[in-house]
């Protein structure tokens, strides 16, 4: 059995937990907070058995899609001190971070 702990952007977060669910891949959905854009995320938890873990993370790769945001960062202006004029960014947001554990052992109590 492999245990799949997805981290997901908000936006991809309710399809990708009602595809999984379609596939009767059970899921456990948490709130967390990214470092990068602090940004809302998603992590997702689910036990799979071994057989299942390619249809898994298929159902992941065809969900969560990799996209362009528009944020702002800050560059100090010529010459002054301490003054910083923000300008906009592109950057990619999106996708899965994905991790496949080994479980040694699952319980349900």
């Amino acid at each position: 059995m492999k245990l799949i702990i997805a981290i997901v952007q908000d936006e991809d977060a309710n399809r990708l937990v009602s595809a999984l669910m379609e596939k009767n891949l059970g899921v456990t959905k948490l709130a967390t907070t990214g470092g990068f854009l602090r940004a809302g995320n998603t992590t997702l938890i689910s036990g799979v058995e071994d057989e299942r873990l390619g249809e898994a993370l298929g159902v992941i790769e065809k969900v969560c899609k990799s996209r362009q945001q528009v944020t702002t960062s800050s560059a100090p202006l010529n010459g002054s001190n301490g003054v910083y004029v923000p300008y906009p960014v592109r950057v990619t947001v999106g996708g899965a971070t994905v991790f496949v554990l080994e479980v040694n052992q699952f319980l349900k109590v």
